[in-house]
């Protein structure tokens, strides 16, 4: 408690240092949060900043992995008139910070401590030259499953540990005359089951074919195995997911019309805003095979640099917002991500985001916490790219088996870089 009320006091000196150079303006944001669950997490964080008399100028442009909106951004500081803040992935934070485009964070950050409570994985991106440019407001982890709880118990059989045990699962939901698997089917979604499938094949082959990017692990037999099974995977889809939202693929697992969803932990926020209970109506797992092993995204905060101190002492009460345990507790409980600070108790937390929050911190100690290729924070995003390419063609049944699809991997990673 005595921790907590530091902060908080700390967290009110800062915003009276930056309101005492000029009253905040208000903040325009660029996001891509547009699904139910997405916005009415959203919503925490525009009350929060309400009730601190600051006002919000929505900016949303829809597309679940964010390329939509960073298009779009691409064209506002082409025009000379960036956002305030941007919702901003990985590796696309480093970008712009490289052009001189955002603002600097430090002495909010050196006022509430960010250093000591935010993972230094997160720091990757928070950071550029040693220095505070984003305000990170979650970590997602991308490789679970979402099932529903009846269409698991009428097939039979537990919930599966193993490849062998999905696949007898599968094979059941597919008997009883449900789809499978609920997918959309966008390059980012393809490759977040890809992502699992890979990290599947061991924590460290992971490593080294989706960090290290070694030659021999991205063209070799267990990346053709991942490729197998992703080959697979698409038998027990519908003939229809080409295009389709992530949430409404998570729709129908709600309905019960599919019987789960390969995707990151912001899918339980549509089953939440759903009235589903995790246990009762639905069941979340780590995908079979990475248990003890975690693939992350993080949603962050990058502030432009701006001219004018209102509009800075704006960017810095909205980072002071974004980082309070407060907000981080309630933002997180609805979104279904789990705090960007390690100091936040589970207090409030549904068991699937207890389970999250458990699953990080083992695997930050044990050295098995990697960044997601498929969300931006494994490599550059020309690298991210090439890989959705192949991906993509792989589950459109491009490839004759997975050995031809990791040598095509292999090669348009060697020629992105």
């Amino acid at each position: 408690m005595r921790a907590y009320l530091g902060m908080t006091m700390k967290a009110a000196a800062v915003l009276a240092m930056t309101t005492s150079i000029a009253k905040a303006e208000d903040v325009e944001v660029l996001h891509w949060w547009t699904s139910g669950g997405e916005a009415a997490a959203l919503n925490v964080l525009k009350e929060d900043l309400a009730a601190k008399g600051i006002g919000w100028v929505d900016m949303p442009v829809a597309g679940g992995g964010g390329e939509a909106a960073m298009t779009a951004l691409r064209a506002r500081v082409t025009a000379g008139n960036p956002p305030t803040a941007v919702q901003m992935l990985g590796f696309d934070i480093q970008d712009w910070a490289a052009e001189g485009a955002l603002g600097n964070l430090d002495d909010v950050a050196t006022a509430e401590g960010w250093d000591a409570v935010i993972p230094e994985a997160l720091q990757r991106f928070s950071k550029y030259d040693g220095h505070w440019i984003a305000a990170p407001v979650n970590v997602h982890s991308t490789n679970w499953v979402w099932i529903n709880k009846a269409a698991l118990d009428a097939t039979g059989l537990g919930e599966p540990k193993s490849w062998d045990e999905l696949v007898a699962v599968l094979d059941k939901m597919k008997e009883a005359g449900i789809t499978p698997v609920a997918h959309g089917g966008q390059p980012w979604q393809d490759a977040t089951i890809f992502d699992a499938l890979v990290l599947a094949e061991g924590a460290d082959f992971y490593k080294a074919a989706f960090i290290d990017l070694d030659p021999a692990a991205l063209g070799g037999e267990k990346m053709a195995a991942a490729f197998d099974h992703l080959i697979k995977l698409r038998s027990y889809m519908d003939d229809n997911f080409s295009g389709r939202d992530w949430n409404l693929a998570s729709s129908m697992v709600i309905n019960g019309e599919a019987g789960m969803q390969f995707m990151g932990d912001w899918a339980k926020g549509e089953f939440l805003k759903a009235g589903k209970v995790p246990g009762t109506d639905f069941v979340c797992i780590r995908f079979p095979g990475t248990q003890g092993a975690v693939t992350f995204n993080s949603d962050q905060f990058a502030m432009f640099a701006v001219q004018g101190d209102a509009k800075i002492a704006a960017q810095k009460a909205m980072a002071t917002a974004i980082e309070s345990p407060t907000f981080q507790s309630a933002f997180n409980v609805v979104k279904g991500s789990v705090p960007a600070r390690t100091d936040v108790p589970d207090t409030a937390f549904d068991d699937c985001g207890k389970k999250g929050m458990k699953d990080l911190a083992e695997a930050s100690a044990a050295g098995t916490l990697f960044g997601s290729m498929a969300h931006g924070h494994g490599a550059p995003a020309s690298v991210k790219n090439a890989t959705y390419d192949v991906i993509t063609a792989a589950v459109n049944g491009q490839y004759a088996d997975g050995a031809a699809a990791a040598k095509a991997l292999a090669e348009a990673v060697a020629a992105a870089q």
